[in-house]
């Protein structure tokens, strides 16, 4: 389904030749698989725009205790922005990533015992829910 707007569109920006042919064969190997069109844009990088703070670090922002926690860490939201730590935990949040990965990374996250512990037990809660939909064991 394409986007109602440019700036919500799906794309793929490539910056040299051999990129550009990666990602149109990986989309065409993709779509062969698939019996609804691919309307992933595949164009040439020419600038990049960082979003606005309400775009930013989406499901992280929805989390009082874990914005609290990155507050504490990051003296301003543009440092959050910037932040791996906040991407990584964004994306943990968001349902993205592996309880063995977090395991790997947590301690470098800066959170506190109680918020890594909680974050621990939503991943696994999630790991195991997408398990049994998916089939990703």
């Amino acid at each position: 389904m394409r986007s109602w707007s440019r700036q919500y569109r799906a794309a793929i920006f490539y910056h040299a030749d051999e990129q550009q042919r990666l990602a149109l064969e990986t989309k065409a190997h993709l779509q062969s698989a698939m019996k609804s069109e691919i309307v992933t844009e595949i164009v040439s990088f020419t600038e990049f725009y960082l979003a606005e703070d309400y775009h930013q670090k989406h499901a992280l922002q929805h989390s009082y205790e874990y914005m609290q926690e990155m507050k504490a860490v990051y003296p301003s939201f543009r440092d959050v922005v910037f932040s791996t730590a906040a991407a990584r935990l964004n994306g943990y949040l968001g349902g993205y990533g592996t309880l063995e990965n977090l395991q790997a990374e947590l301690d470098s996250y800066g959170l506190s015992e109680k918020a890594g512990e909680h974050l621990f037990n939503f991943v696994k809660a999630s790991s195991r829910y997408s398990c049994k939909r998916y089939g990703t064991c």
